[in-house]
């Protein structure tokens, strides 16, 4: 441990998960691995300024024999066998417990986007999940409430999703540089609990964010091989979860497969944040990337009905699973009328997802969890999935996947308030340490803040006008809407508690990477430099 520095503060219990064996582990990954990150994260950028040169994808040349070959990801464990309803959420203690006892099939435990990397966040999420593996798990409320796992019921599996490739851990630094935070993330959990999961019938799995090439995928996969072979743990037992939530992923769908075969268990459809991965790579490319507001961009668009439909072919056709995306509806006990709706609204996209041969769906809420089983319930009836549907019908062209310009819509004053009030309210609770923030009735992460000011950066930078006031997008105009959006909450809460918040900070942050000239590629790096 000569060359590890541990920079964050104390954390409960945190030297349970802070053993030296775990930080000799954790940078021995980042020895082996962390220069290829780097590499691929600068390879990210190039790819970037020749899409921005030519304004086109396409699938790749190099790798067309891995499209066209005849293979199939690793055998899937027992315990993931049916996905049809996964419940998503961070792993702080009351809501990890609300989530394994929910009745969803999976837990998607969450250390990324719906998290915060406050180094108490990084640290205790380890300490519960732990815990959580170990069916230890408690929590008493402030008001005396007492929460405990079930134990005449199936507990969720857990699934965990580390933080991205492109972030840091600054409190955790080898040699004299920050480790790869995904390696923490992921080093941490395997270390402690791969044995133990292995043990329980079950086994290290992962979802993996954010990814934009077959070689991240390599890269992960390199890391998995690694991290079996040095604690003697069977090459195999880790299955990961693929998130295709950029563009440049979802022309590599096959290949990122390929590279995780031993160790894939399939993909998900990460609507929320490839909407934002849409924007911000073909932010430049005029009118015709230009999207509507983002409440009015929904999965029928031309685009997105494109992406997936070749999902799901790309995973049946390699015996993986295709997971649907997430439903974000939080139902209000105070307004019966408007939960109604909201929930046919979900009933109505989980109904679409099943038709169209998904295994499974997102739900983030445990209210959502009935309604999610229902629908996959009525369409595989006895059986675990849907793999077999290998929807050899579907064929999707590279002009599909880029057919922004049919996404029906037009900007409005109303969807530039509406990113302007969700932007700050998301950071503003971000800074503070939640990551998973309830906001106008659904459950947000911080690829909601990501669409918002990417949204506006393009409006901005494209001269939009916006349909029903005639007024072009303009810095002034988003000045004077976040004016407007920060007396609407201090009226709201009132002006001790809006002094004492941290709205300042938060509208600095939003203005900075909604107006700059240079488009600010996650928000999340800039905002970690304002936390502990």
């Amino acid at each position: 441990m000569t060359d590890i520095q541990l920079t964050g503060a104390p954390v409960e219990r945190g030297a349970e998960i802070l053993t030296s064996e775990a930080l000799d582990f954790v940078a021995d990954l980042q020895r082996r691995f962390g220069a290829r990150r780097d590499e691929l994260i600068a390879g990210r950028a190039e790819r970037r300024a020749e899409v921005a040169r030519t304004g086109r994808l396409d699938f790749l040349d190099a790798t067309r024999e891995i499209r066209d070959g005849d293979w199939s990801v690793a055998d899937t464990p027992e315990d993931l066998l049916d996905r049809r309803v996964e419940i998503t959420g961070p792993t702080e203690r009351k809501m990890a417990i609300n989530a394994l006892n929910s009745g969803a099939r999976v837990w998607l435990a969450d250390l990324e986007d719906a998290n915060t990397p406050h180094w108490a966040n990084v640290i205790s999420g380890q300490v519960n999940l732990a815990d959580a593996i170990r069916r230890r798990l408690e929590f008493t409320g402030p008001d005396g409430s007492e929460y405990r796992l079930r134990d005449d019921t199936r507990l969720a599996t857990i699934v965990m999703r580390p933080r991205g490739w492109h972030l840091d851990e600054r409190h955790l630094v080898v040699g004299d540089r920050p480790a790869v935070a995904a390696l923490v993330d992921f080093g941490l959990y395997f270390f402690h609990n791969a044995r133990e999961l292995l043990a329980r019938g079950s086994g290290p799995y992962f979802y993996l964010p954010k990814m934009e090439s077959h070689l991240e995928a390599r890269l992960w996969n390199d890391v998995f091989t690694h991290a079996q072979q040095a604690l003697d743990i069977p090459h195999g037992s880790v299955r990961a979860t693929v998130l295709i939530e950029t563009i440049p992923a979802a022309f590599e769908m096959d290949e990122i497969l390929y590279e995780l075969r031993d160790h894939a268990a399939g993909l998900n459809a990460g609507r929320w944040d490839y909407l934002f991965s849409v924007i911000k790579y073909f932010r430049d490319q005029g009118p015709n990337f230009v999207l509507p507001d983002r409440n009015g961009v929904g999965m029928t668009s031309p685009f997105m009905r494109a992406y997936t439909e070749l999902l799901v072919r790309t995973c049946h056709r390699r015996g993986a699973f295709a997971m649907g995306g997430m439903s974000a509806f939080i139902p209000s006990r105070r307004d019966p009328e408007l939960t109604e709706v909201a929930l046919a609204k979900v009933r109505a996209d989980k109904e679409r997802e099943a038709g169209d041969g998904f295994d499974g769906s997102w739900v983030a809420h445990p209210d959502l969890v009935p309604v999610c089983r229902e629908v996959f319930d009525g369409v595989l009836g006895n059986a675990p999935n849907q793999r077999g549907r290998t929807r050899d019908e579907v064929s999707v062209t590279a002009d599909e996947l880029l057919d922004v310009a049919a996404t029906p819509g037009k900007p409005t004053a109303a969807g530039l308030h509406g990113n302007v009030a969700v932007g700050l309210r998301y950071i503003e609770a971000w800074l503070r340490g939640n990551g998973a923030v309830a906001i106008f009735n659904l459950m947000e992460d911080a690829a909601t803040a990501e669409i918002a000011r990417s949204q506006i950066w393009q409006w901005l930078h494209n001269d939009v006008t916006l349909t029903d006031t005639g007024e072009r997008v303009t810095p002034e105009l988003v000045r004077r809407v976040v004016n407007e959006e920060l007396a609407t909450i201090r009226d709201t809460l009132g002006a001790e508690p809006f002094e004492a918040s941290r709205f300042g900070e938060a509208r600095a942050l939003f203005e900075r990477v909604a107006l700059s000239d240079d488009f600010v590629d996650f928000l999340t790096v800039p905002a970690y430099e304002l936390i502990d």
